[in-house]
């Protein structure tokens, strides 16, 4: 009886230190998914990466490195100048929404508000979209919000 007692004891402790173990947050996963390098070059200019691997929640439409490829010449580049670090801040917050929001959690036609402090307008008419951003991977999940994988840099107005 008493090994019985002590088994159960050692699993009940590894079962509560493998609770506390943290998983990756955004920023680390989106690293560790190899296709943001863009994204997190913009977001350490940016001073976010701090922020985005604080406590959230977060949702982040997050677009790719194929995304950033495709805005015109020499946009990455003039964005991640120094002096021009509050645009750049402007485009990064305009892709996260407060909040860990699902797919599941989506309505066609629906507004959220970003960060940033401008709507964004979800799609689901021809699969989702986020403005005029296909959703290419949804549901990323992280220990502090979501990421939601889109092809297309959404700007601001």
């Amino acid at each position: 009886m008493k090994f019985l007692k002590v088994t159960a004891a050692a699993a009940l402790l590894s079962a509560s230190v493998a609770s506390t173990a943290l998983a990756a947050n955004i920023v680390d996963t989106a690293k560790s998914a190899g296709q943001f390098n863009t994204l997190l070059a913009a977001a350490t200019a940016a001073g976010l990466v701090e922020t985005l691997s604080g406590p959230g929640p977060f949702t982040v439409f997050a677009p790719t490195d194929e995304a950033f490829a495709a805005l015109p010449d020499g946009t990455v580049e003039s964005l991640l100048q120094p002096e021009n670090k509050d645009q750049l801040v402007a485009v990064l917050t305009y892709h996260v929404v407060a909040g860990k929001v699902m797919s599941t959690d989506l309505q066609d036609d629906m507004t959220a508000t970003t960060v940033q402090g401008s709507d964004i307008t979800i799609d689901l008419d021809n699969g989702p979209m986020v403005n005029d951003a296909k959703v290419v991977s949804a549901d990323i999940e992280a220990d502090n919000g979501v990421i939601h994988v889109i092809d297309k840099v959404i700007l601001p107005k």
